[in-house]
Order: C-alpha cells, then structure tokens, then sequence
C-alpha cells in the first residue's frame, strides 16, 4: 500500500526493505532457510505488483528476518522506502510496526471463505480471480489493490465483471506486458 501511494503521488522508488521478526513457531520454522524460499517470493511479488517499475533484485528485499524466543506471537516489522521527489529530492520513509501475529490475517481468512460460499451457493467453479487478487498475496493474476477491491466487491455483489485492463505487469510470461482478462 505504501509503495502504491509512493507511486500516486509521484514519487520514483528506488530501493525497499521490510524486516519481520517474531517468536512464533511460524519465525521458528523460517531458521530453516529451505522453508523461506516460497514465502519470500510471495512477499516481493506483491511489492513488486504495486511499484512503478519494476525493481532490482539488489533494490529490494522482502522477508523474515529472524526468530526472537521471547516476542513470542508479537511480530515486529521494520520498513524502509527510498525514493526521489520532485527534482530528484531524495526522501525515505522509515516505519515500525507491532502486531499479534496469528489473529493476523484471521479476517481476510473469513472474507475469502466466504467468497468461496457465495461462489458454490451460486455453482462457480474454477479459479475465483477477483476474490484471489484481493485476499492473496502473490495471486494467480495481480491486481493493483484499488481495482482488486473493485472486483472482489462487483463478485459479492454478483455484478458481471468487466473487462479489466491489468494496471500490473504480468512477468510470468517474461514478457512484462499488461494483459487483458474477462471476469
């Protein structure tokens, strides 16, 4: 969300990390550094989704950090942005935040269960792409979050989607082009 307002207001991103830490068995496992690859790739993906332009891999880095017994399930999360204003004036933006980790994501869990209801209530099968851009991190096709909420809320409301112009690159093609879907 940062680096998509980073974006609305004109500002040139330039490198970003997020360090997460916390004493959960979640961060217990991650010291094993076979188990971080998937998650990792997820969390920089949906950074990389919402960005201007696409950045460097040495420009970014997204990810668990480091297992602290005694946080227990606090995790903490240390952002940092850099980028250019205006004339090239450099700015960053530094950010500290707390929170229970398991009840987490607890909402967003329920809200896609339900859209999952909705979807079988009303004999939808398949891949449910609005709900998915909205409630996944690294979903099947990436949505900014401005029109992922659209889309999630024309699916509740059980509104024919329209036909979506991508206002992310799809790169899982290589090629880094928009795409077109139907809903």
């Amino acid at each position: 969300m940062l680096a998509d307002l980073f974006k609305k207001r004109g500002v040139k991103l330039e490198r970003t990390y997020q360090l997460n830490t916390g004493g959960n068995t979640d961060f217990l496992n991650m010291l094993e550094r076979k188990r971080l690859t998937s998650k990792k790739i997820s969390k920089t993906e949906a950074v990389q989704s919402v960005v201007a332009k696409r950045l460097e891999s040495e420009n970014i880095h997204i990810g668990p950090s480091d297992y602290i017994p005694w946080q227990k399930d606090n995790k903490l999360c240390f952002l940092r942005i850099e980028g250019k204003l205006f004339g090239g004036v450099p700015m960053n933006l530094e950010l500290r935040l707390s929170v229970e980790d398991s009840p987490n994501s607890a909402g967003v869990a329920v809200d896609a269960i339900r859209c999952t209801k909705l979807a079988l209530d009303r004999g939808q099968g398949g891949v449910l792409y609005a709900p998915s851009a909205y409630f996944c991190k690294h979903p099947p096709r990436q949505f900014t979050d401005d029109v992922a909420f659209q889309m999630v809320e024309q699916f509740i409301n059980n509104v024919e989607l329209e036909s979506i112009q991508y206002e992310v690159p799809d790169f899982s093609s290589g090629a880094g082009e928009p795409a077109a879907t139907e809903g």
